[in-house]
């Protein structure tokens, strides 16, 4: 089990968890790659495939205020390399309309009003022992949650021929956590899923794949025996489209939830798959072979061979698999419509989540995060595609949102349940002037003295008080119970769990999303394999035996860059260690985007 370090734990234990996690990534690669490549810190094209370049020369590092230096240009370059459509007029309007219709779609998402006759209404009948799995008879599966990894789930079980029901929540699917990066290995499992979601992904979405991405400093730091830093001084620069093309995969592109959700409700399952306002209560298994039955919480009962848990952090599935207290199951903004609420929801939802995650054993981030879409054309949109300004007990992290678009996110370290003043006619937007106090360009500075870069200010600024949201981060290991449980972590018999329910992590790595579109595409090839109904407890083990070997890696690498990050200045002004902490953190990035982008999953 992978914990992280407490939020302010030793640094010296920090650099040996982070040596011992890459270590692990690298040794996991190894096998498939030492053979043939060296270990060099970026990308570089040459001959036939992608291979991993040369170092960066000390004078390619001189200019940290450089976007796109020398070793990155040479891999953007390469013929193979994706060419992003340039942002224009026409483009941010196709794009910000889709969105918009796609809002208006999810909204309209409902329930059939007729489904008194639906196939998971009437109880299965099946002898013990179970029953044989045919075309015409095939596994009948019931999903909780409709969010990204409830969707992904479905389709794949759509595409091989089972009959899918999937059950909401929310009272109608909505917009909310800004548009998704849909990285190159979650593309993989999408294309081996549904190719005509694919496809609409590829179309809809917006490569980001194609500039820089890394770590700035966010206000002067340093000293003359560590080195002396800028404010906006670039301390980590990468590229994904290398590893990306190494490994045979599409580059990553951003899509928005919305239009994520109406490309799989038209084209990954039938119509009148899901039903809203459906909360599963608990389930209860029926004998071997003979599948599980499902209480909604308005009693309303369903029947299936498999139960999938997508039902998010605080999955009430999950509650039961693992013998959790009352109350571990609370309150939640679900996948589908998740935060998006008001902001007396928001505030009882920093309340209440206290106690819910102590139930559910999630650990709180140490960190409270404010996002928002920006409508607004970024100072850098040609070169850059994500990075973080990291400060002194918080960070910014922005990204390209395609259709001239910022989406970004302010995290701060402070104790969980925090809540902003109410607006007033005096004080109109308390979240806005709280975040423009803490990364304020201008003196006296922030609460340390210290002066930001502005580009924090320009996203900040381009934000309606309104787009704000704002939710405190948990995360969590995945949970393994008693070692005779281990054959099948995740799984209960016919019942097992996926996406955040099982593996929620921090949005550092961006690959939340990503670990769902795995999971679907695992657990659904697993469940394939099934010829009679008393083997779905062994696929569902082996799909859990499988996935969580690797979402726990990525669980820590997540944890713990969120923890690094947010001492990163710290590290950096140590004599010695701490350039040499940056030129590590430098060179494993292809190692830990090696490890990311696989197709074996």
């Amino acid at each position: 089990r992978i914990r992280s370090p407490p939020a302010r734990s030793g640094m010296a234990r920090r650099l040996a968890l982070s040596t011992l996690l890459v270590g692990c990534v690298c040794g996991l690669d190894a096998p498939a790659r030492l053979g043939r490549i060296a270990i060099r810190p970026t990308s570089r094209a040459t001959g036939s495939r992608m291979v991993i370049g040369d170092r960066p020369r000390t004078e390619e590092l001189v200019g940290k205020k450089v976007n796109i230096p020398d070793y990155v240009r040479r891999v953007l370059e390469d013929p193979r390399a994706p060419k992003r459509e340039a942002e224009s007029d026409e483009r941010t309007r196709r794009v910000r309309e889709r969105a918009a219709q796609a809002m208006v779609d999810a909204r309209s998402i409902a329930s059939s009003d007729d489904d008194a006759d639906a196939w998971w209404r009437s109880p299965l009948g099946v002898p013990p022992g179970g029953r044989q799995v045919t075309k015409e008879e095939p596994l009948r599966v019931l999903i909780a949650g409709g969010g990204l990894a409830g969707l992904i789930a479905a389709a794949a079980c759509h595409a091989k021929g089972m009959k899918v029901a999937l059950f909401e929540q929310a009272g109608s699917f909505a917009p909310y956590g800004g548009p998704i990066q849909i990285q190159s290995n979650a593309l993989k499992a999408l294309s081996q899923i549904n190719t005509r979601v694919y496809d609409e992904i590829l179309k809809a979405g917006t490569v980001t794949a194609d500039r820089v991405s890394g770590l700035k400093i966010g206000y002067d730091a340093g000293n003359p025996l560590a080195g002396k830093y800028q404010k906006g001084d670039w301390l980590v620069r990468f590229d994904t489209v290398g590893p990306a093309l190494e490994a045979g995969l599409p580059p990553t592109v951003v899509v928005d939830r919305p239009v994520i959700q109406q490309i799989f409700v038209a084209h990954g399952f039938p119509q009148g798959t899901v039903r809203i306002r459906s909360r599963v209560a608990q389930y209860e298994k029926l004998g071997e072979g003979q599948g599980v039955k499902v209480t909604l919480e308005d009693g309303t009962c369903a029947y299936g061979d498999v139960l999938i848990g997508a039902d998010g952090i605080w999955s009430s599935v999950r509650k039961q698999i693992f013998g959790l207290d009352e109350g571990a199951g609370g309150f939640a903004a679900s996948g589908a419509a998740g935060g998006a609420i008001d902001n007396a929801e928001e505030r009882k939802a920093a309340r209440d989540t206290i106690e819910v995650a102590s139930k559910a054993r999630r650990r709180y981030s140490g960190f409270t995060c404010y996002a928002a879409l920006a409508n607004h054309r970024a100072s850098n949109i040609e070169e850059v595609s994500y990075q973080i300004l990291l400060g002194k007990d918080k960070y910014f992290v922005s990204t390209d949102a395609g259709g001239e678009r910022q989406q970004w996110f302010a995290l701060i370290r402070t104790p969980p349940g925090g809540q902003d003043p109410e607006p007033t006619a005096d004080s109109p937007t308390p979240k806005l002037d709280r975040l423009r106090a803490e990364f304020t360009d201008q003196k006296p500075g922030d609460s340390n003295g210290d002066m930001w870069d502005d580009f924090g200010l320009e996203l900040i600024n381009a934000a309606n008080e309104e787009d704000v949201k704002r939710r405190d981060l948990y995360d969590g290991a995945p949970l393994l119970r008693e070692p005779s449980k281990w054959l099948a972590p995740w799984a209960d018999g016919p019942v097992a769990i996926a996406g955040d329910a099982a593996h929620p992590m921090m949005p550092n790595l961006g690959q939340g999303g990503c670990q769902s579109c795995e999971d679907g595409y695992r657990l659904v090839e697993e469940l394939a394999t099934v010829r009679q109904t008393s083997e779905v407890a062994s696929a569902l083990a082996r799909y859990s035996r499988t996935r969580v070997v690797r979402t726990a890696i990525i669980q820590g690498l997540a944890q713990l860059g969120s923890d690094l990050l947010i001492d990163f200045d710290k590290m950096m002004n140590i004599p010695v260690l701490g350039p040499f902490f940056l030129m590590m953190t430098q060179v494993s990035m292809p190692w830990v985007l090696r490890y990311l982008y696989t197709a074996d999953f």
